[in-house]
């Protein structure tokens, strides 16, 4: 389209380093979809760190989304992935290796303004989903609060963290790169402090947020060196990670996806001529989970939070968080009853297991069925645990604060079975009060969104959450630990439910990478 034929009040422009790009304006909020941010990251650029993408002439229209990194959708018979969107993959631009595009929603450009940047990392682990997803629509809020929104999509799975150095034990092809879709988060990020004040945002205040998988990659993206400077706020809801992949484990998943192919160590640059179709469909064989952020001595030296808070990002605040029943996530045993919950810990927990069973039916405990029990249990022992963890070694620190909250409302969706569920804050923030996790827009779910979503606003522009009806929300800290409980009756309490996270910190930390 010619720049020039560009006129009325349904478009608008932009111009990039890259070139000049074209949005839509919907309710006074202009949107721009698909914007590329790098190049495609096929056939030579495989498995390579990611590079700008080649400048264009024109203007270019960023309408509709852009493709996605390839993945297998999750299967639309799973309730708990139709009520997180998880099953609702949109891929509306295609799917394909040219992935590196992104979003951003403002109220105004070229107009002088410097508003507060919010960008979203999307979650699902760092094997599916995209920036594209309905749940990260971010008209809403970059409408009641006048800030840009930003989502994106990166390379996942074997296409983004495939280790072929740890495959060869130091001997790999130098010609692939480990982490790259990381590397591809810090592209973005990069894009965005050259970029955003096109769009009418404030590059010196942008909230970097990630929910689940996202607030495992923002864990990570605060400890790279890469990364710093590059965002002034973080915020990590059920994705506190603090410990990423060994090289054993890196190693085999390598060696297993080489085998699925039939490619040799010696013949590595095959990789880069086999269709993205096969690599999927190894990735699926061997397992997409095993693919996943390890230590590579340059773009992430060190563990992310372990052992202690990293120097990285010392000046940026934080925000910390977990839903009430996070774990559901991983269960689909809703009918399950007591002696099935008895049997179900004695399995996972062992001799634990009834004084595990005893602590969550005290008399003070929240009547819940035994799915939702389950749960909680599992939560507390997993995502609250490593949060406090997270929380705990940011206040050591003694840099910028942490601020902790804990969602307990339960999702009156499916009759309230899923009950305080992994990603309804995800809805909220977005203000996406109409989305089924959060009631299809009943009062009590207008209230708690507008709450948390005015809450991050304040984060962005200010570096402090504010206060949260009508009340302060302070800072964490080992000694008060102060924590923001969202529910029917929002309120600050101090180190609620003391005696269960007093019991897992007890206990030895669970054999897993996320811990």
């Amino acid at each position: 389209m010619d720049t020039e034929s560009v006129s009325g009040s349904l478009f608008r422009k932009a111009v990039t380093t890259s070139g000049a790009v074209l949005g839509l304006v919907n309710d006074g909020v202009i949107q721009f979809k698909g914007i590329r941010y790098g190049a495609p990251t096929a056939g030579e650029r495989r498995f390579r760190h990611p590079v700008p993408p080649a400048p264009w002439t024109g203007l270019r229209e960023c309408l509709g989304y852009g493709p996605i990194c390839p993945q297998a959708p999750t299967p639309i018979g799973n309730r708990y992935g139709r009520l997180i969107q998880f099953d609702m993959v949109q891929a509306e631009g295609g799917m394909g290796e040219d992935c590196l595009h992104l979003n951003v929603w403002t109220s105004g450009v070229r107009d002088g303004r410097r508003r507060p940047v919010i960008v979203s990392i999307h979650g699902g682990g760092f094997v599916i989903a995209s920036g594209n997803a309905r749940i990260y629509d971010g008209a809403r809020l970059a409408q009641s609060g006048d800030v840009v929104v930003v989502t994106l999509s990166h390379r996942l799975a074997s296409f983004g963290f495939l280790d072929l150095a740890a495959c060869s034990r130091g001997m790999g092809d130098p010609a692939f790169d480990c982490n790259v879709g990381l590397a591809d988060l810090v592209l973005a990020l990069r894009w965005i402090r050259e970029n955003i004040e096109a769009f009418g945002g404030d590059p010196g205040r942008v909230l970097l947020w990630g929910q689940s998988g996202g607030g495992w990659k923002v864990s990570c993206l605060m400890a790279m060196p890469a990364a710093r400077g590059l965002f002034s706020r973080a915020a990590i809801q059920s994705g506190s990670l603090l410990r990423v992949a060994d090289q054993d484990a890196a190693a085999a998943a390598a060696e297993a996806f080489l085998h699925e192919l039939g490619v040799a160590r010696g013949n590595l640059s095959a990789l880069r001529h086999l269709p993205w179709t096969r690599l999927l469909d190894a990735q699926i064989k061997v397992g997409a989970q095993r693919f996943m952020p390890g230590l590579d001595g340059t773009l992430l030296p060190r563990h992310p939070f372990d052992p202690s808070a990293p120097p990285e990002s010392a000046e940026v605040p934080l925000i910390v968080s977990t839903t009430r029943h996070d774990a559901g996530l991983f269960f689909n045993h809703f009918a399950l009853d007591d002696a099935g919950l008895t049997a179900l810990l004695r399995q996972q927990f062992g001799e634990r297991a009834a004084e595990i069973e005893a602590l969550y039916r005290a008399p003070q405990a929240p009547a819940e069925t035994a799915y939702l029990k389950h749960a909680r249990i599992v939560t507390d022992a997993g995502f609250r645990r490593f949060a406090y963890a997270q929380a705990d070694r940011k206040a050591q620190q003694s840099g910028a604060p942490v601020y902790l909250y804990q969602w307990n409302w339960p999702s009156p969706a499916y009759d309230g079975m899923f009950g305080a569920v992994h990603a309804i804050d995800v809805a909220a923030v977005f203000g996406n009060v109409r989305d089924a996790i959060l009631g299809a827009g009943c009062s009590e779910a207008r209230a708690l969104s507008s709450n948390l979503s005015q809450a991050w606003v304040a984060f962005a522009a200010e570096g402090r959450p504010g206060a949260i009806a009508g009340a302060p929300w302070p800072p964490y800290d080992p000694l008060r630990r102060a924590c923001l409980v969202l529910d029917r009756q929002t309120a600050v309490s101090e180190d609620p439910d003391r005696a269960l996270r007093e019991y897992w910190e007890r206990q030895p930390p669970p054999a897993s990478v996320f811990g």
